[in-house]
């Protein structure tokens, strides 16, 4: 009876050496435990931090740090910066069989030192033309000296109407910024664009001027311009020919967008680097979702930066509606612009637009706008930067002085005062409507 008793309490004694083990394991993790906790919301100075709940997306006040969009935003905003320097225009000429002399026209009206050109002659211009304006610049002393004008070599077929001219403004704007990142606005002009202002004249305007501004027609398309517009579909074959023709159109039609509004203005624009760094990158696929959309779109180069802009928060409220031009229109309007003559000179005078379209090849009114208004003899419109002797019909320009310095003249003043008018409250409540 004693040896049961005895083998029973062992047994009994046995069975409890686990308790002291499993106290102990608790104790430790408990004490890991609420080391971790006390130690992830406080930093190892010893200053409190907010729990993770609290600064969760979800009650965050603004989570974009969290994402790689704002990190991209952030390296391309540097208008701080622009602001504080004398500013820079980036030029695209285009044109087409036959302009290759117009062109050349135009970029010496538009030249100056600080700006950035690039001339695209559309492939349907022979291959001896694109090579005689190639030659052209390359042969220009001034030009090889600055090296800041530069002719597309690959041409692109563009078709009125069609997408393949934003694809071509889009592809010259890519070569702009690679080729220099300290222009500050974008201007797109024709073979038949002409400037009513000196360069000087310009610049010395947008000095002034907040670097943040896109000037861009555009209204909303609404009503029954929505179903004429929105829903046909249409095929540039540009795209895909190699040689130029007009647009098709398809039978199907398809619905109205209902992710962004649909906007329409001039295809004539004056842009941000950091719009136009928006349009290339588009780093939230805004642009190039609508892009795609306008690839099927009748006068679809009226269209996209104008839908662009006005559907994305960041530029909406910087554009303002006016293309720099003055454009003379039929009555009642066919969408094409009328051919500006001597009779038109003192209208584009009045208008205060810094440029006009469209000219007809040499017209005599291109000579007396040299004369009267660019104060031109020689190859440039003169400005400040032009320091050489003008004696017995010599060329100023051909000595270069300093491009920062500005002369402007009547031009400067006219600008100014449209400036003005744009820029009044009246004006502003257009923008984006």
């Amino acid at each position: 009876m004693r040896k049961y008793v005895n083998s029973h309490s062992g047994r009994a004694f046995g069975d409890r050496i686990w308790v002291i083990p499993f106290f102990a394991s608790v104790l430790i993790f408990i004490t890991l435990f609420l080391t971790a906790i006390f130690g992830l919301f406080t930093s190892p100075n010893g200053e409190e931090q907010l729990p993770f709940d609290i600064i969760s997306f979800a009650k965050s006040e603004d989570s974009s740090e969290y994402f790689v969009e704002s990190d991209l935003k952030k390296s391309l905003d540097t208008s701080g910066e622009w602001e504080t320097r004398l500013p820079r225009l980036a030029y695209l000429i285009s044109g087409t069989k036959g302009d290759s002399h117009r062109m050349m026209r135009t970029l010496q009206a538009v030249y100056h030192p600080r700006n950035q050109y690039v001339l695209h002659l559309d492939l349907e211009a022979p291959p001896r033309e694109r090579l005689e304006l190639a030659v052209s610049v390359k042969a220009d002393p001034t030009f090889r000296e600055v090296d800041n004008v530069r002719v597309m070599a690959q041409s692109n077929l563009v078709t009125y109407k069609g997408p393949t001219m934003i694809a071509c403004t889009l592809q010259a704007i890519a070569i702009l910024l690679k080729e220099s990142s300290e222009w500050d606005w974008f201007i797109n002009l024709s073979a038949s664009d002409y400037p009513l202002v000196t360069q000087d004249d310009l610049l010395h305007v947008f000095s002034n001027m907040s670097r943040n501004l896109n000037f861009i027609e555009q209204m909303q398309i609404t009503g029954w311009k929505l179903n004429q517009r929105a829903k046909p579909i249409i095929i540039d074959p540009g795209l895909y020919l190699s040689k130029k023709s007009d647009i098709a159109w398809t039978t199907q039609r398809r619905s109205l967008p209902t992710s962004f509004k649909l906007f329409t203005g001039s295809a004539w624009v004056m842009l941000t680097r950091s719009f136009v760094e928006y349009c290339i990158w588009g780093w939230d696929n805004l642009p190039r979702t609508i892009l795609m959309y306008y690839t099927n779109f009748i006068s679809s180069p009226e269209g996209y930066f104008q839908t662009v802009i006005c559907n994305t928060e960041e530029f909406r409220h910087t554009a303002i509606s006016h293309d720099l031009h003055y454009i003379a229109w039929d009555n009642p309007p066919k969408q094409h612009p009328l051919s500006l003559s001597m009779k038109d000179f003192d209208k584009m005078v009045k208008s205060k637009a810094p440029f006009a379209r469209k000219f007809a090849k040499n017209d005599a009114v291109l000579d007396k706008i040299d004369k009267e208004l660019l104060g031109r003899t020689g190859r440039f419109a003169p400005g400040a930067w032009c320091i050489g002797r003008a004696d017995g019909g010599a060329d100023p320009c051909s000595v270069r002085g300093n491009d920062s310095v500005f002369s402007p003249g009547p031009g400067a003043k006219r600008v100014q005062e449209l400036f003005q008018t744009l820029l009044s409250e009246d004006f502003l409540r257009k923008q984006c409507t």
